[in-house]
């Protein structure tokens, strides 16, 4: 038999959770608040994750970035989620926007925009969804028209994380509108590109750190190099892309749910009433023992679905759908549990729960709400993904 640990973190992850730990006690949650009742964006977090490689850190060696494999990344978004969920989009939407880039970019594309990205000169995002396009995507309408040694884009991209942000984009359009799903091609823009500009800022239940704008490209001229793949391959990369980054997704949800527990449990713990703990009583020790339980096999279910990504499994699809699916439904259940164990006082800005429960609600809505990825999983169970050896 193997010495290895079997179902355990290998010491080098372990070591990254502690590291990424440290950097979040420190720079990251003593800032969350404020960040989410000014509505502004995270920049002490932001500055803490690039001194410690933590802001893109799925940029392989090669191209100036740390490296990571798919669940130390994981663990980066975790721990940088428990802390505050604004923060966690930061490495998150990099790897988001990046990784169609790694996946189907040409050597120069990656060299290029990988290696800018690892250096900090500028963040990733992900333009697919538009005003008519959410589920939908296939349905968009920003098109791209060649002309000689160069593309053309126009439209309208709505819900972009970190829009305005970012100095890169990657986005998705029309080339052929005859070939639907197969007359769509991806692209590298920059934020400086001229026609390129940005809607108001969202007003959000929460991630309000996060800004979420509409994007505006007005006759954007950009070299057809820029292309990410060939042309017409852009949903199939789109699709690839989100099979790995719904990990991530999983990843935030789990942090975020950690975050809650450990607070209800300190709260319970010290909080008395009739002459004792509320920790002593055991309804509240069931409801405490449901939240801890279920956090642990959506933690479970998400290193999991990491694995699958960092070896590019057949069954990613079903996985990546369904971690993304059930953690962060067990998200939303424990903050709103959490609130529960703080009564009157979780109701309050003054304790960082019911944020916790509004940037919860999220992870269940974007890359795919989970009505979509129960569709996904569906397709893929009559496939007979899950009974196949």
């Amino acid at each position: 038999m193997s010495d290895a640990p079997i179902y355990a973190l290998s010491e080098e992850h372990q070591a990254i959770r502690e590291a990424v730990r440290e950097v979040c006690d420190a720079k990251v949650a003593p800032y969350a608040a404020l960040v989410d009742e000014e509505a502004r964006y995270p920049h002490e977090a932001a500055a803490a994750l690039l001194a410690s490689d933590f802001h893109a850190p799925h940029v392989p060696e090669e191209y100036g970035g740390a490296g990571a494999d798919a669940l130390a990344t994981v663990l980066v978004i975790e721990e940088v989620a428990r802390a505050c969920v604004s923060s966690s989009l930061i490495p998150a939407v990099n790897k988001l926007g990046s990784l169609p880039v790694q996946l189907a970019g040409s050597e120069e594309l990656k060299k290029h925009y990988l290696g800018a990205l690892a250096r900090g000169e500028g963040g990733f995002s992900y333009c697919l969804s538009e005003p008519e396009a959410g589920s939908d995507a296939a349905s968009m309408r920003t098109k791209a028209v060649r002309e000689g040694d160069e593309w053309v884009l126009n439209g309208t991209k709505r819900w972009i994380t970190n829009a305005g942000e970012s100095e890169f984009y990657t986005v998705l359009a029309v080339t052929d509108p005859d070939k639907r799903t197969r007359g769509i091609s991806a692209f590298v823009v920059e934020k400086s590109d001229e026609g390129v500009s940005f809607g108001a800022p969202e007003k959000k239940l929460g991630i309000k750190g996060s800004p979420t704008r509409e994007v505006y490209l007005d006759n954007v001229r950009i070299p057809a190099d820029r292309m990410i793949g060939e042309e017409g391959q852009g949903f199939e990369i789109a699709m690839r892309t989100l099979d790995h980054t719904r990990v991530t997704i999983a990843a935030q949800a789990v942090g975020v749910a950690q975050g809650a527990l450990d607070y209800a449990l300190e709260y319970a713990k010290e909080r008395q009433q009739f002459g004792k703990s509320i920790a002593d009583f055991q309804g509240l020790q069931f409801l405490l023992t449901d939240m801890g339980m279920k956090v642990e096999a959506a933690r479970q279910m998400t290193y999991a679905a990491a694995g699958r990504s960092e070896r590019g499994d057949d069954d990613l699809t079903f996985f990546g759908a369904a971690a993304k699916c059930f953690a962060s439904d067990v998200a939303m259940e424990v903050t709103v549990n959490a609130v529960q164990v703080l009564g009157g006082y979780g109701y309050t800005r003054d304790y960082p729960v019911e944020r916790m429960m509004r940037d919860a609600k999220i992870t269940q809505i974007y890359e795919g709400t989970n009505q979509v990825q129960r569709i996904v999983m569906a397709r893929q169970l009559l496939a007979g993904v899950q009974s196949e050896l």
